[in-house]
């Protein structure tokens, strides 16, 4: 198993310092990771990014690292097709800007309710589409893998019956550990389920908010507030999941994905000490 952090996990910094995805990369050489995880709103080009794709592939090679993924910001659950078909096309645009990374992993959403929207909608709506982005994905070779986020796809049975329905081997999991606490799932029992189809990972912890605290964290299904934190210092047994992924003979990333306070190169050179350890 190899090592990235998402560029997401620096949010304060780049927001901050003004870095971009350039100084990212060569944050990422200074504590040493294997790679690296990009996302679709980072781009400063606007709609035509070849030049500046080839420069931030450059970049990659130059510094003796990869792209682990690239990160679609979609939301399928739209009340009408033509939103929808909006939504297809950011993924099968994702997918050509991952074969440009060299990458064979692109991280999707599924959507979420909202209005009077039902769960049955909107769970066809997102099987509708990925079922139309998964030939590409064949095609190409690319990896869809779903995030596990929000109401419709939030828990691992929602994440899993979302596969199975879409019913193709180019669709998977990004298992991320942190998010299922946000709906009241224990992170292991969801791993045990997905443990099957996850393509990716992404490394994240939370703890809850101490009384008083004058943090805004991330609220939970049931009203509970969630702050993030350096993986090991939250509520996830990250040790059952490093070594269940062991277990199943897992090849692909470990990325790390922070959403805390506290300084975000710091914290993520940590988390990375950290993980390394787990792996050992």
């Amino acid at each position: 198993m190899n090592i990235s952090v998402s560029m997401y996990s620096l949010a304060s910094t780049i927001k901050k310092k003004n870095w971009s995805i350039l100084d990212f990369i060569e944050y990422a050489k200074r504590i040493s990771l294997d790679g690296v995880e990009l996302l679709d709103f980072y781009w400063s080009s606007g709609e035509d990014k070849r030049e500046e794709i080839d420069q931030v592939l450059k970049a990659v090679k130059k510094n003796g690292l990869v792209v682990s993924a690239y990160d679609v910001t979609n939301n399928f659950v739209k009340e009408t097709e033509e939103e929808r078909d909006e939504e297809v096309a950011k993924i099968l645009n994702g997918i050509e800007v991952a074969k440009a990374l060299e990458t064979k992993i692109v991280r999707v959403f599924c959507g979420d309710l909202h209005g009077n929207l039902t769960y049955e909608d909107g769970q066809k709506w997102i099987v509708e589409g990925l079922k139309k982005c998964s030939k590409k994905a064949e095609e190409e070779k690319v990896f869809l893998a779903i995030e596990n986020h929000g109401l419709l796809a939030g828990k691992s049975g929602q994440v899993k019956e979302i596969i199975e329905k879409v019913n193709s081997p180019y669709v998977g999991s990004t298992f991320d550990t942190g998010n299922f606490l946000l709906v009241h799932e224990e992170p292991q029992e969801a791993f045990d389920r997905l443990k099957r189809d996850i393509v990716h990972v992404h490394f994240k912890d939370f703890r809850e908010k101490k009384s008083g605290e004058g943090l805004k964290g991330f609220r939970s299904t049931e009203g509970v507030e969630l702050i993030g934190t350096v993986p090991g210092d939250g509520k996830v047994d990250l040790p059952y999941i490093v070594q269940g992924l062991k277990s199943e003979n897992y090849r692909g990333w470990l990325s790390i994905e922070y959403e805390g306070f506290d300084d975000a190169e710091s914290a993520n050179e940590e988390a990375v000490n950290r993980l390394k350890t787990l792996l050992k």
